[in-house]
């Protein structure tokens, strides 16, 4: 019951989230001329502007916020670290160093290769960046089982800030229009997804969640040690393989079309945690998914405001709640005393 009833409200709240960052803005419409709107009804003007602009990024923070949210709590069960998600352990950077690698090279190959990366479009990235947090995925799983878990957060967090000096790198060789393109992408932003994007967005996403789905239960059998898992039956080897599989489809189209995109990951599974009451898995997966949603469309509010003189990044948004949760993380969970 109480894992219905957070369900439910996290569900009310996300919808009306997303009513709300459908109707503010620049220009601030009335609900039910949205509504009227999204059924192809209404001033025309309005229509083009809740469906071709305002719908995809709303869609795009959905999709995004429940892919982030879901991942953490497959890694964070995973690695049994409370601390971990795509950014604490160098997912992230992969990704970017990805995406980095592929349109530096699009540019040194030429014209052509330029118009093939182009016709490709967000299929291309995602690859790149697939591929990057896949390698790094690997390389964490590996750590995890030689590593303790403040040795293995320590060892993320410093193979991503390697990662950030080796992407500055290969943006210097990258041209100017390049490397500007970089530059806004890595700040993370829900409005750049096209809705003939989305679907891209969604596919893997969709297959990721399906992965996810059928790991929960040894994830949870996984919580209380590999031998107990074992005993279960569980072949945990297969386990991890699964999991990091659905941990890259999460995470990287993501990041891909979104930019590294920070602490949705590392913070959603403790509220999801704290609304469930327990560790089990599946009743966390639906929780951090609408959790996730429900703070990615917060933060686009908050960016998408109708400010004056400037505009804010989505990260430094999500940083202005995450860190300070992530601080009373550290200091007051007993999770993380007991690894003192």
């Amino acid at each position: 019951m109480r894992v219905l009833l957070g369900n439910v409200a996290l569900a009310f709240a996300a919808l009306a989230a997303a009513l709300f960052a459908l109707s503010s803005g620049a220009i601030a419409i009335p609900v039910d001329a949205v509504l009227a709107a999204l059924a192809g009804r209404g001033d025309p003007g309005i229509i083009q502007i809740v469906t071709d602009l305002r719908l995809p990024r709303v869609a795009t923070a959905i999709i995004a916020g429940s892919a982030l949210g879901i991942a953490g709590v497959l890694m964070q069960a995973l690695f049994r670290n409370p601390m971990a998600d795509a950014w604490s352990l160098g997912l992230t950077a992969g990704g970017q160093l990805g995406v980095a690698l592929l349109v530096t090279a699009a540019a040194f190959a030429g014209p052509s290769a330029i118009a093939a990366l182009r016709a490709l479009e967000g299929l291309s990235i995602t690859a790149g960046a697939m591929v990057g947090i896949a390698v790094f995925a690997l390389v964490m799983a590996s750590l995890a089982r030689r590593v303790g878990t403040v040795t293995l957060l320590v060892v993320g967090l410093m193979l991503g800030f390697t990662v950030q000096g080796i992407v500055s790198v290969v943006i210097h060789f990258a041209n100017r229009v390049g490397g500007r393109v970089f530059s806004g992408w890595n700040d993370g932003n829900f409005a750049s997804v096209t809705p003939a994007d989305l679907p891209m967005l969604a596919a893997p996403v969709a297959v990721g969640v399906v992965l996810a789905l059928v790991s929960a239960k040894p994830l949870t059998a996984l919580l209380l040690g590999e031998t107990y898992a074992k005993s279960l039956g569980t072949d945990v080897t297969r386990l991890r393989r699964l999991t990091l599989t659905a941990v890259v489809l999460l995470v990287a189209p993501v990041t891909a079309f979104c930019g590294p995109v920070t602490f949705i990951g590392l913070i959603v599974p403790h509220f999801a945690r704290a609304i469930a009451g327990s560790a089990r898995i599946l009743p966390l997966l639906s929780l951090a998914g609408l959790s996730g949603a429900l703070l990615a469309l917060a933060a686009d509010i908050v960016v998408h405001a109708p400010w004056e003189q400037h505009f804010l990044h989505l990260n430094a948004v999500l940083a202005l709640v995450g860190a300070p949760v992530v601080i009373a993380l550290l200091i007051f969970s007993p999770s993380m005393r007991g690894q003192r």
